[in-house]
Formats: structure tokens, sequence, C-alpha cells
């Protein structure tokens, strides 16, 4: 696919770069090139957000009333492949990027009144309670129980892998209302204020040793049912409206090739000529997969949601990103067996890391990244759904098997 951008295309893409050049502090780019998780860690990622909202760039995706930009199409497009570009670091997705545009296309005029406001203010920071110890992939067998009590419901469970939860003041769940013969059913899409009595959070560290995930546990946790979106019982088509965002609402080639990019001038500085083919060929792939971004992308721009595509985007994306962090952990070899994180912008704290006393670290500044952001990698083919899922959803709704 060729793509030639209009004048007022250029123009847009000129107004975004002298925007990048004037409000990302030097602070903010290092953080964006010493990621090693898909997210930043919260102090950099609401700095961010707080400069995006005020220049009212922060949610491209959503309808002018509500706070979006209005923005075609291309647009979009140039706006991520900038940032990638530039190097910005990453904002949280959850309120932006997934609940938002499910109280959008699903909340009441009372819901999206209070909650999209607070979200672009960053006042209320979002985190995501689907997965459960004996829910993951299949989803739909949760667990966690929402008792009606007058006007409340009463919510008890466990859910886990909730991304910031330590972080957030706001967590949108799928709960259990009812048991029904076909477990998609009964299923209550719920937002939660996570200082309700009764909520705990406790951490758990990933492969990298950051701290970005974790445990959320609710003990008889009341909740208005007014903060139940669509209707009580019908979560589960709330939550696939939700789960095609998250696996194909963004687009993901434009920092794909911004990492490509990187991991070539490691591979130029390490003399690794021999992955440089390995190195093309991700490359290739992921120019395949900008077509099918494009394609989704167009459907946003006409008001539709992502549709079943958004798999192929999450399956091939994520197994992309996870082919680059492989290249670049062989060209840096032995530097990138040393832990240190004091050196790079992790997505958490690393509990019980004690950095040295000098400050310093080890080998070239290319290689700090490298084995944190492999080890983060390894969820990316678990994440919103593992790909396996994602094959069939594809095979039945895209090729109709």
């Amino acid at each position: 696919m060729k793509i030639e951008w209009t004048a007022e295309e250029q123009a847009f893409r000129e107004e975004v770069r002298a925007f990048l050049d004037a409000e990302l502090t030097p602070e903010l780019r290092l953080a964006g090139s010493r990621m090693t998780s898909v997210y930043t860690d919260y102090e950099t990622g609401m700095a961010w957000q707080r400069i995006l909202h005020a220049r009212g760039w922060l949610a491209p995706a959503w309808p002018v009333e509500y706070g979006g930009c209005g923005w075609g199409v291309a647009q979009r497009y140039i706006f991520a492949t900038e940032l990638a570009r530039a190097g910005a670091p990453a904002i949280s997705p959850m309120g932006i990027g997934m609940c938002g545009p499910v109280l959008i296309g699903h909340g009441t005029p009372e819901q999206r009144a209070h909650f999209l406001p607070r979200m672009l203010s960053g006042e209320d920071f979002w985190c995501q309670g689907y997965s459960e110890p004996q829910s993951g992939s299949d989803l739909a067998t949760l667990q966690m129980a929402a008792v009606e009590d007058g006007d409340d419901f009463v919510c008890t469970g466990h859910k886990l892998w909730t991304t910031h939860a330590h972080e957030a003041n706001w967590i949108f769940c799928l709960v259990r209302t009812a048991r029904e013969n076909i477990p998609q059913k009964g299923i209550t899409f719920l937002l939660i204020d996570m200082t309700s009595p009764g909520v705990e959070v406790t951490p758990i560290v990933s492969l990298s040793g950051e701290h970005i995930q974790n445990h959320v546990f609710f003990t008889d946790v009341r909740v208005p049912k007014a903060n139940a979106v669509g209707p009580i019982g019908q979560g589960w088509t709330v939550a696939k409206h939700l789960m095609q965002y998250e696996r194909g609402g963004n687009p993901a080639t434009p920092g794909l090739k911004a990492r490509a990019g990187r991991i070539g001038r490691i591979l130029e500085a390490e003399a690794a000529g021999e992955l440089r083919a390995q190195l093309a060929e991700a490359v290739i792939q992921i120019e395949a997969l900008e077509a099918a971004e494009l394609r989704v992308m167009s459907s946003l721009a006409s008001g539709e949601a992502p549709g079943p595509e958004s798999s192929l985007i999450k399956t091939v994306g994520t197994e992309l990103s996870q082919r680059l962090t492989e290249i670049a952990l062989v060209a840096a070899g032995p530097y990138a067996q040393a832990h240190q994180p004091h050196l790079v912008a992790a997505g958490g704290p690393t509990p019980d890391f004690r950095p040295p006393n000098d400050g310093g670290g080890v080998g070239p500044d290319y290689s700090w990244t490298v084995a944190a952001k492999y080890l983060n990698d390894r969820a990316g083919s678990i994440y919103a759904g593992t790909n396996e899922i994602q094959r069939n959803i594809m095979a039945k709704a895209i090729l109709g098997l």
C-alpha cells in the first residue's frame, strides 16, 4: 500500500512535530526511549497526559463532543507515527483507550458526563478487572459475584494481573450477577471505586522485577447499581466492544517501526551483521501489518468498531514485538545479562533492588533496556486474550470456519 499525504495532512504533520519539539521535555524523551514495558510509570504517564490534555490532543478516537479531536483516520495515523518517531512516553490506555469508548458507546448520559471529563483530566485513573485465578482466556467462566441489595451490588471476588491497580482510583470490572445456562449470560460490566471499603490490592512482581500488575481482592464491596454500564446481565456484549478497542483500536505499527529502527542501530554498533536479515524480515511483516491497521482505522473513521480484524492486529503485532525483543537480546550479547532497573524507565517500581552507590551501569546505554523489554514482552501474546484465542476468533468471524 502506498500512502501519499495531502497538503493539509502534511501541514498537520508539521504542526504535530512542532508541538512535540516544544513540549516533549528531555526527561519525557528519556523516559520514552528507556521504556521496558508497554506502560510508563504513573508519574511520567500523567505528566505527559496533562500536556496532551492541555493541547486537546489526548483522546484522538473520541467524538469532539466528549473531548476528542475530530480527526480523520489519516490525522490519527500521522499523530501516532510522530509520537513514536519522537519517542514520547505512553499514556495508560485503561481509561482513555478502553473504558472511555465503552462509556461513549454503552454508558448512560449521566455516566458519560461524570466520568469522561475526569478521565481526560487524570482526576480518575483506571485499571481493568477481568482476569481471575481460574478465568483467564476462558473469561466467561469468571466467578466474582455481585449480589443485588437494594440500590447496590455487594461484590466479592478476586481479580489478578490488574495493571496499575496500586495507582488507580477506579476499576472497570466484569462481575457475575446471575448464573445462566450459558456462561456469557449473567455477566455485568461494573465501575467500582477503588477507595471503597473492602478493596485490597497486593503486588505481582514480573519476570523483569517490576511491580506493574496486582491482585485485587473484593470483600463485601458495595457498588451502586447506577455504576453498571449497559443492561444488567449483558456485560459480555459490553466487554466484547471494549476488547476490540484493546486489541486494535490504536495503531501498533508506528511504534514497531520506531523500535526496529533503534534495533538496527544496535546491530550497527555491535557489528551484528548476521542479524540484519532477521530484522529485515520483521520490518517487511510490520509493513504488511500496517496495511491491515489502516483498514481498521478506516472503519473507525466511519463510526464502526474495530471488528474481528482487531484480533489479527493483536496477534501479529504482539508476535512481531516479541521477535524484535529477541533480535535485540541476541545483539546486545553479554551486556543484556546485567540487571539495571535504575538506568531504565520501568513501568513500575522494582522492589528490593539496590542500585550501585555510584549510580553507574554496565555496557552501552542501548543495552540497558533489552533484557527487561524481552521479559515484559513475553506477556504480549497472553494479555487482551491469548493469541490462541485470537486465532479461534479469526477462524470463526473472518474465515467462517
